[in-house]
């Protein structure tokens, strides 16, 4: 094999090395996709159907909510966007004190923990497509489960109901169905 014969199969096998590489780094495809993309089963096509119930703005309903053992926020507010195969998570509000409030997190449908910073009550989180309208999700704090819940949206569209369970910094048990009205 002669020099330019031995540099371009290294420089081919490099390309296809870095090829794999690419496709096994990106995050799991399909499970946010927007109308329109490609779709491989019935999960990827479930969140997409997700997706399109859940992105919009929300406003906090305290009237419809319950926040045992409380006490409730003053006013909250959900942002759901798309971004890709993820949806960000915007909350904002004010807290039972009067302080503003405000997280960010992206969503990825598959199970997988990743950060959830700016709560005290916990730091990581995971979220599982159950079907075109419910997300279950379960919360951590250094490692270990504090919070399991649900995320559903009515069938008409209007209505966004998280259901948390578990406990909170203090270790009190917390008991919370927020309900909010999309804008």
């Amino acid at each position: 094999m002669n020099r330019v014969t031995a540099v371009l199969t290294r420089r081919a096998i490099v390309s296809v090395l870095g090829g794999f590489a690419l496709v096994a780094a990106r995050p799991t495809a399909g499970v946010a996709q927007r109308r329109g993309a490609a779709q491989s089963s019935a999960v990827d096509e479930n969140a997409k159907v997700e997706n399109e119930a859940l992105i919009g703005t929300w406003k906090l309903n305290l009237a419809k909510s319950k926040y045992t053992p409380g006490p409730a926020p003053k006013s909250g507010t959900l942002t759901y966007k798309a971004e890709g195969a993820r949806v960000k998570r915007t909350a904002e509000g004010t807290d039972a004190e009067g302080k503003a409030t405000k997280t960010e997190w992206m969503h990825y449908y598959d199970g997988s923990i990743f950060p959830q910073p700016g709560s005290p009550d916990f730091d990581a989180g995971t979220y599982k497509l159950v079907n075109a309208t419910t997300v279950n999700f379960s919360r951590l704090k250094s490692g270990k489960q504090v919070q399991t819940g649900s995320i559903e949206v009515s069938n008409d569209g209007k209505t966004l109901t998280v259901t948390t369970k578990g406990v909170n910094i203090k270790g009190q048990q917390i008991n919370n169905v927020a309900v909010y009205d999309k804008q």
